[in-house]
């Protein structure tokens, strides 16, 4: 998709939740332009936040089951985790400051 790394159902649990950084994950799907529009934002991201933050995407449409655990109705959404647990969700494309700024407590 982005050039950011894809997680499924299958390995959610084990790339995100049991992850010993923070992990941001992007609910996001192929027909969704707003979420295009945020993959060079990821990307700038996760290389300048290396070895602070994990970026990832879970595409909605390949892996309901875990889009269905966390409630996601709309793409792009953002959850941050922590220790397994959701942190924070923001819902929306957005520029690259503010999502920095609404990740800073996080990092």
């Amino acid at each position: 998709m982005s050039g950011v790394p894809e997680v499924t159902d299958a390995d959610f649990a084990e790339e995100v939740l049991g992850s010993g950084l923070p992990v941001l994950v992007e609910f996001t799907a192929d027909w969704c332009p707003p979420c295009r529009q945020m993959a060079p934002v990821l990307r700038e991201l996760a290389a300048a936040e290396e070895g602070r933050l994990k970026v990832v995407q879970l595409n909605v449409d390949r892996n309901a089951a875990t889009t269905n655990a966390y409630k996601v109705l709309s793409m792009p959404t953002f959850m941050v985790f922590r220790d397994g647990e959701p942190l924070r969700s923001m819902v929306g494309a957005r520029p690259g400051r503010r999502l920095r700024e609404e990740l800073r407590d996080v990092l």
